[in-house]
């Protein structure tokens, strides 16, 4: 009897099972001959009998942290590994067998029955409690260029190497919660099968959120609706007190997302009292709309909608992360450093935040802050590093906590060639490719999972076309290629906190040496984009918002672009909402009066008449009913502008001018 499920085991899915180095160990004593004698069973019991006496039996339905060894370790140990190497040496067929193969199978095969012998009845019991509370889930079923379906839960990812085989299944998550996170996702591949769709929410739906939820949402959606009559001008610290305290309430009901939501325009109004250039009123609009967006569609889908009600955060067993760069953001009071990670394990990205007070100090640049020691080393050396640690916890935004606990738990190395090993959902070739299995299907923007760095990924650069600088938008350009011939746009923004940015991106550029490029990859105006984090070269990593310089460096000047007219007339029409909201509909001048009656007849013009109609619908209710009354007119607009606006830019069918987005 052949054991497939020994042989489909390559040495990274063993290194997952234990570390590297016992795998490399285990390599070792084969290679000196102190390998195990192997026998098999008719049963397909495999045994392996050690030069130091211990004896090891790989019995099959059973992952290799249920194997018999009698050395004595717990967990997998290097006889089971050394077992499982000479097994696939021993068989004629090792060779050829070895290794992750492409087979079109789901995990949801299994049933309650199997999930129980294999990973017990309390895993099972707490697993059935999240799912009466209600999980989300992305789920990637196996495909020729990445033949191990995998899992995607709010902070964990589990995967399943080994077809038909669940004692091998493989997370992220800490020993103590291995069971539970593989019965939800086992769960997760049973509602995407039935489904067929790969972002699922499950259970949740008879069981009733935290009490108290609704109320939550509606003292929130209340405090949104005094903020859009009053403005931004009217919100004082009493009133930042009482979107705190919505936001609390949200937490403590499990509706994590407004929540969420919340914090960000607490933020907003405290950036907008600092007259600190993170105010934007644009995104105070966003904000605004986001919470009734997600109160209409709570109904459709509670958890996808308001959040998990999983714990808000989940311990990781030792990890590998590959750091991907940095971004520095802040206000006159304070600096943020977000530096990005590839899990390559569980295959996304993950963010470290770190905020520092200014309170005394003069403001530092991106380039002074690099000097800060972080996790003991600097933060430049902790943006360019890998980094492994046994002390990591992951929340459902994909935010990360890293402490340095013991000596020696965590370590920073340079981070080498690990960019070009990353595997295939974050390391990409064929962005076009990507962006399609993407963006298909995908709920807008306003009610998805708030989750941070989901488009983050390293692309690799075939060819360097062309770049340049547009002064007025204050913003690097660059035409580029991917190895699949897809075309690229980088797009960098200039950052006052980091003067030197673009001159230290312009010159990796002019050098033509840039062989990958971390970033968020979108769509805009149909275009590919990517918003560049840090630059491999072969002399090391480049990240532009910790590089030195003043911003003086003189940079070749590119023409302004010439934006489409559908674009121009939902932007237009969307800055205008803005400017509303900032007022306050119980302030608004008559000049934005005037200006919404223009956007509205822009919108017409171009053939957005849903648009156009719900503009003048609040210019009208606005004039004959008052403020008060046209609060769900600006909502509506605002709804239908945002949405319309993104399946435009993203390039997606239904989103031409002829064509009603509302």
């Amino acid at each position: 009897m052949t054991r497939a499920d020994l042989l489909s085991l390559t040495p990274e899915t063993l290194a997952s099972l234990a570390n590297r180095g016992l795998v490399k160990r285990a390599e070792k004593d084969l290679a000196a001959g102190s390998g195990p004698q192997v026998t098999t069973t008719a049963e397909g019991a495999v045994r392996g009998s050690f030069p130091d006496g211990t004896e090891t039996v790989l019995r099959p339905g059973l992952g290799l942290d249920a194997a018999d060894c009698t050395c004595g370790a717990t967990g997998v140990c290097r006889h089971r590994i050394g077992l499982v190497l000479a097994y696939q040496r021993a068989t004629e067929a090792g060779t050829e067998s070895a290794g992750a193969a492409y087979e079109d199978w789901s995990p949801g095969e299994f049933d309650d029955e199997a999930l129980t012998k294999t990973l017990g009845l309390p895993a099972l019991t707490a697993a059935r409690r999240v799912r009466d509370r209600g999980y989300t889930a992305r789920v990637h079923p196996p495909t020729a260029e990445d033949p191990v379906p995998r899992v995607e839960l709010p902070t964990c990812t589990v995967r399943f190497p080994v077809p038909h085989e669940l004692g091998y299944a493989l997370t992220d998550a800490s020993a103590a919660l291995r069971g539970e996170m593989v019965a939800l996702a086992v769960w997760a591949f049973r509602a995407a099968d039935e489904g067929d769709t790969t972002e699922v929410s499950v259970g949740g739906r008879a069981t009733p959120r935290a009490q108290g939820a609704d109320d939550a949402l509606r003292t929130a959606l209340s405090l949104a609706d005094e903020l859009l009559l009053d403005g931004v001008q009217q919100a004082g610290p009493v009133f930042a007190g009482s979107l705190d305290r919505a936001r609390q309430e949200l937490t403590a009901a499990s509706c994590h997302w407004p929540a969420g939501a919340v914090a960000d325009l607490a933020e907003q109004l405290d950036a907008y009292a600092a007259r600190a250039t993170r105010y934007e009123p644009e995104r105070f609009a966003s904000l605004l709309a986001e919470l009734h967006a997600r109160h209409r569609a709570a109904d459709r889908d509670p958890v996808g909608v308001l959040g998990t009600g999983e714990a808000p955060q989940t311990p990781l067993r030792r990890v590998r992360l590959v750091a991907l760069g940095c971004r520095i953001t802040g206000t006159t009071r304070d600096r943020t450093a977000e530096t990005y990670f590839a899990h390559a394990d569980a295959g996304i990205a993950l963010v470290l935040r770190k905020r520092w007070d200014l309170t005394g100090e003069q403001a530092p640049t991106g380039h002074e802050l690099s000097t800060r020691r972080l996790l003991g080393s600097p933060l430049h050396a902790l943006a360019t590093a890998n980094v492994v640690s046994e002390h990591t916890a992951r929340t459902a935004d994909r935010t990360v906590s890293i402490s340095r606990g013991r000596i020696a738990a965590t370590s920073v190395t340079p981070v080498g060639s690990a960019w070009t090993e990353l595997p295939a959902s974050l390391l990409l070739h064929d962005t076009a490719a990507h962006l399609r299995r993407t963006l298909a299907d995908r709920p807008p923007r306003l009610i998805r999972p708030r989750v941070e760095a989901d488009a983050l990924r390293v692309v690799a650069i075939g060819t360097i076309e062309s770049f340049g600088y547009d002064p007025a938008a204050q913003l690097l350009e660059a035409a580029l290629r991917d190895p699949a011939g897809n075309d690229i746009l980088l797009r960098a923004e200039y950052n006052p906190l980091s003067p030197g940015g673009l001159d230290a991106l312009a010159k990796a550029l002019s050098e033509d040496r840039i062989t990958h490029i971390s970033g968020l990859l979108t769509r805009t105006h149909g275009r590919t984009t990517l918003d560049p984090m840090a630059l491999l070269t072969p002399t090391g990593v480049v990240v532009p918002d910790l590089s030195p310089g003043t911003g003086d460096t003189p940079l070749t000047t590119t023409p302004a672009h010439r934006t489409d007219p559908i674009t121009t007339a939902l932007r237009s029409a969307l800055t205008t909402l803005a400017d509303a909201a900032h007022q306050g509909l119980r302030h608004l001048t008559t000049s934005t009066r005037t200006r919404l009656t223009d956007a509205a007849a822009h919108l017409h013009r171009t053939g957005l008449h849903t648009a156009a109609h719900l503009l003048r619908d609040l210019d009208q209710t606005l004039t004959g009913q008052g403020a008060t009354s046209a609060v769900p007119f600006w909502v509506n607009a605002q709804l239908n502008l945002v949405t319309s606006l993104e399946l435009h830019e993203e390039g997606q069918e239904g989103s031409t001018g002829h064509t009603d987005l509302g």
